[in-house]
């Protein structure tokens, strides 16, 4: 009878440590809905799997499809992280629940504008918007190349220029208020109403500018610079142009999503994404991302932020605005 106990209670504890076994390997993965373009989070997420040993299972959509996912998964999240998307997206999925908080002792080296104050939302690079141009096929046409905003409105420009639909891209969203803090509300909605003429689509995608400019079919694409800067670098006939106006940036963040099945791995993205190691791999794999910390090199071949001149807007009034604002894009600028 004692043999038998002593058998049945070694069965019991071989399982517990097998189940225990099981949890930890399970804990050693994370999900993440990520809406940095696909090369440089895998760029990315690749090398915390190599230093952490964690798993990242990812899965790519852009912010507008990322909000409306995780918000339908609410009751039961199928991913653990937001990675990426300019932080008012992420304001408004800490507005709207969706997230919980997480402070890393890391951010604090980082600008208050890089970090939410509750440890919600965390930025890991910021990108000037710009204007990828071909320069040379604009003069061969007897086209000037544009410098400014305001130059756009060039009826040579008419159907040639590409930029994100802001209905599905926080790109263009970004835009808008930059045009928003520049010229003011009204004026800016002006703007974008004369320069719908000479838009030849509006991209779901808010790096679809820079790929359509790569094979031709566009010679002038507004977005983020990394693209751009990449193209260049890789020895394409493109230039990049920051229009003399000023513009506007994105602080791409990430958050926690609320009842996160992998917690532990999760936190460990956050601490690791905002350490200096980390943000060096932004230039070490040629992401051509700006990091967030000031000890951390943007890396050879990007301009220093100081030959840029930066719009900054309210980035929480952009985010409790974003509805009201797209849908007076959608009916001023789509539906004139």
């Amino acid at each position: 009878m004692l043999k038998n106990r002593k058998v049945f209670i070694a069965l019991s504890l071989a399982l517990v440590f097998a189940l225990s076994g099981t949890v930890s390997a399970l804990a050693d993965e994370l999900v993440v809905y990520s809406s940095v373009d696909e090369e440089n989070a895998r760029n990315i997420l690749d090398e915390f799997s190599k230093v952490t040993g964690i798993k990242v299972n990812m899965v790519f959509l852009s912010s507008g499809p990322a909000m409306s996912r995780i918000e339908a998964e609410k009751a039961n999240p199928q991913a653990d992280v937001w990675f990426g998307a300019p932080s008012e997206n992420h304001i408004i999925a800490k507005d709207r629940d969706l997230t919980r908080p997480y402070t890393s002792k890391a951010a604090a080296d980082l600008a208050d504008g890089f970090k939410d104050p509750e440890g919600y939302w965390t930025a890991f690079y910021m990108n000037p918007l710009g204007f990828g141009v071909l320069a040379d096929e604009l003069k061969k046409d007897g086209k000037p190349v544009p410098t400014s905003w305001k130059d756009l409105l060039d009826p040579a420009y008419r159907g040639m220029i590409q930029m994100p639909s802001p209905q599905s891209s926080g790109t263009a969203y970004a835009m808008i208020m930059t045009l928003i803090e520049t010229f003011g509300e009204d004026e800016a909605f002006t703007y974008m109403k004369a320069l719908n003429p000479n838009i030849q689509t509006y991209t779901q995608s808010g790096t679809g500018p820079s790929k359509n400019l790569a094979i031709g079919e566009t010679q002038i694409a507004i977005q983020f610079t990394p693209a751009f800067l990449k193209l260049v670098d890789e020895g394409f006939p493109a230039s990049v142009i920051f229009p003399a106006e000023g513009v506007g940036y994105e602080a791409a963040a990430m958050s926690i999503l609320k009842g996160a099945k992998n917690l532990e791995p999760a936190k460990t993205l956050v601490d690791w994404i905002v350490s200096k190691d980390a943000q060096q791999v932004l230039s070490e794999k040629k992401t051509y991302f700006f990091p967030v910390r000031t000890d951390v090199s943007a890396g050879k071949g990007l301009p220093p932020l100081s030959e840029i001149k930066l719009v900054d807007y309210d980035r929480i009034r952009a985010a409790q605005e974003k509805k009201r604002i797209i849908d007076r894009w959608v009916t001023e600028v789509l539906g004139q």
